[in-house]
């Protein structure tokens, strides 16, 4: 129960004092100035694959969870339908019933068209709230969910855009009252714009070889408040970029390399004008000139990913990599480990989180990915044959 409790307040300071992130006026060069903002849910990786590569996604091939790394890769995914399921136990260093799951899925209307759809849903467990007497208040089951609508298409051999619309609710403290302060629920609506390009049949000493690149602009959309419209704050709006190499040996072995910076497009602290006055876009486009240390600090705001995975028969896969944030902008560093399985229609990942620090709540974080994915029958009742044994083209 001392964990719930502790964690009640979290969410309280979460809902009520948001907006005293933005409240600075003053910052030193190399002190800690994070970023922060609203529904930070929507960013949190919630698939294993991905997170056994350290959390890199913008140009690897594309599966059913691309929706949530770069929707565009969708257009030139092989089968025609499928879907995955994922869940992750979230913090349970410090609570035991926090979850994160995640459900995603395609289907290919025509040679150039995908549509696909998700939702994620992220239980922060039962909590207990207090008022300013540590008088107990109510018991309540903080939750969060978002849902994605998506269509990707296939613009030439080699590229391809997506556009996804979001829509998201937080409720995180009900409608529970501190003495001072009111809380409610909070939801609005976002979108995303991506594109992939991957170019196949290249060759890199003697090995034939495929590069590919990728952008997602994500979580375009409105500030939103918990308290009143005077503590607007934003949601993560973030760009992502990467590219990744696939190497194929020879018919069993399969090796690819990816790389991505992610990097939230809000505005740094301190916000010298009151941040309700802080417009979407002016936010947005003043998220690269606006950090008070110059260019130095617009860099470390960017989060690298690195990844790696082989393939051996297009059956068993092994995966690593690290995730690195700067120490004034939340330093978490983390590797990670990963393994997969694919046979015939069905997929299993499994990923693990090593951070750096003993003290790290992200410690021993697991994630779980289930993969399903078919064809449609060909004419005269027949199915397709073809053995989908790995993630689908293109392979990197």
């Amino acid at each position: 129960m001392l964990s719930k409790i502790s964690f009640s307040s979290a969410a309280v300071l979460a809902c009520f004092a948001v907006q005293a992130t933005f409240a600075q006026t003053t910052t030193l060069t190399g002190q800690k100035n994070v970023v922060s903002t609203s529904v930070p849910f929507l960013i949190v990786p919630p698939e294993a694959r991905a997170a056994g590569m350290g959390d890199v996604g913008a140009a690897t091939s594309p599966d059913a969870n691309s929706v949530h790394w770069n929707p565009s890769k969708l257009a030139f995914i092989e089968k025609d339908f499928g879907f995955a399921t994922s869940y992750s136990p979230w913090l349970r260093n410090i609570v035991p019933d926090m979850s994160l799951s995640y459900v995603s899925g395609y289907y290919r209307l025509r040679k150039q068209d995908v549509i696909a759809a998700s939702i994620r849903y992220f239980d922060l467990g039962k909590i207990n709230f207090r008022d300013l007497n540590n008088n107990p208040l109510q018991e309540f089951n903080p939750r969060e969910f978002a849902l994605d609508l998506t269509y990707s298409r296939l613009l030439s051999r080699n590229l391809s855009m997506a556009v996804t619309a979001r829509y998201f609710s937080s409720n995180l403290a009900g409608n529970v009252s501190n003495g001072i302060l009111n809380a409610s629920p909070a939801s609005s609506a976002a979108v995303d714009i991506s594109v992939f390009y991957t170019k196949d049949k290249l060759s890199l000493l003697g090995v034939n070889s495929r590069w590919s690149v990728g952008a997602n602009i994500s979580n375009i959309g409105p500030k939103v408040a918990y308290i009143d419209n005077s503590t607007q704050n934003f949601i993560p709006a973030n760009l992502r970029l990467g590219t990744a190499w696939t190497g194929e040996f020879d018919e069993y072995n399969k090796l690819t390399i990816a790389i991505d910076a992610n990097k939230l497009l809000v505005p740094t602290p301190p916000i010298v004008q009151n941040n309700r006055d802080v417009s979407l876009f002016a936010g947005v486009f003043g998220s690269f000139t606006d950090a008070p240390d110059g260019a130095a600090e617009e860099f470390r705001e960017i989060q690298w990913s690195l990844g790696a995975e082989y393939w051996y028969n297009r059956l068993i896969a092994v995966r690593a990599g690290y995730f690195f944030e700067d120490d004034t902008k939340g330093s978490r560093k983390y590797f990670t480990l990963g393994a997969g399985l694919r046979y015939q229609m069905f997929g299993i990942d499994f990923a693990y989180m090593l951070p750096q620090g003993q003290t790290n709540p992200l410690a021993d974080t697991m994630r779980f990915t289930l993969h399903f994915d078919f064809n449609k029958p060909k004419k005269g009742g027949k199915e397709d044959s073809d053995v989908q044994t790995e993630p689908t083209q293109p392979q990197g």
